[in-house]
């Protein structure tokens, strides 16, 4: 196994590994995550990065929690930012350890820029992000070419916790059929009710992943005009991945781990015969 690791980088002291995790499964940690996690001295770790990631952590390293979750009490992000200064200035190698993808909606270029800013030496180590990853293990492609080739990634709420408003969600709901939505069920109501306004349709498919990747992973399918209504009936809670658009209807012919459980599949989940064998 060492072998794997040799012509890797090397984790120097006194810097920082700025490292995606995932959505959840460990089998999804690149071999460079991997490698960071059996030699960082310190793992300062997000909320959303699952227990059996972390348990590759080299015996002895001390793990730091400093995750932020909506309406709970949390770290400020300019403190855990310093911490890293801090612990790199004291010779440590440090594993900043993220969900998903650090420069995907993981503040992870706040912390970089502010390692520039004092002269702390970090590599990024990009990680699987939910918005893919977790919505295949759904079973859910965020492209096919027979539907759609453009996707939308965006966030449900801003700094202030509200629905951004510098999101033109009039060109997002005309110009992408698929929409996918990171911290988005709190506010899903009223961005489904301006996806409508700006002429999505009512019954276009949803789908909610929760815990995606993980061994809680829990799916909910419903539609645009009901999409609040179904959270709040299902007792649904994040972290969630939103997908809004027709790849929603592809997971009947491709939700794998459902199969694993003995969920039958249909080759042609819209009805198109051109999706089952195209040229």
């Amino acid at each position: 196994m060492d072998d794997i690791f040799r012509d890797l980088p090397v984790f120097e002291r006194g810097t920082v590994w700025l490292t995606g995790a995932g959505p959840g499964d460990p089998g999804l940690l690149t071999l460079l995550a991997v490698k960071a996690l059996r030699e960082a001295d310190v793992v300062i770790y997000d909320a959303l990065v699952d227990e059996s990631c972390l348990g590759l952590a080299r015996p002895g390293a001390l793990l730091e929690y400093a995750g932020k979750r909506g309406g709970k009490p949390s770290p400020r992000q300019r403190d855990i930012s310093l911490r890293l200064v801090e612990l790199a200035r004291a010779g440590k190698r440090v594993l900043r350890l993220k969900g998903g993808d650090p420069f995907v909606f993981g503040r992870g270029g706040e912390e970089a820029l502010t390692l520039v800013n004092h002269g702390i030496g970090f590599r990024v180590v990009p990680g699987i992000t939910a918005g893919i990853g977790g919505l295949a293990y759904a079973g859910i492609p965020v492209t096919h070419r027979q539907i759609t080739h453009v996707v939308s990634f965006l966030t449900g709420h801003d700094s202030s916790g509200l629905v951004p408003d510098r999101i033109d969600w009039p060109s997002i709901a005309r110009g992408s059929p698929v929409i996918v939505m990171y911290m988005a069920m709190k506010h899903i109501g009223e961005i489904a009710r301006r996806l409508m306004e700006a002429g999505r349709a009512p019954l276009e498919p949803v789908a909610f992943v929760c815990n995606a990747a993980t061994g809680a992973q829990r799916v909910l399918e419903t539609t645009l005009a009901d999409a609040a209504a179904a959270v709040a009936a299902a007792g649904i809670e994040p972290p969630a991945i939103v997908v809004v658009g027709e790849v929603v209807r592809l997971r009947g012919g491709l939700d794998w781990l459902g199969a694993l459980d003995g969920r039958q599949l249909v080759a042609d989940p819209l009805g198109v015969e051109d999706l089952r064998d195209p040229a």
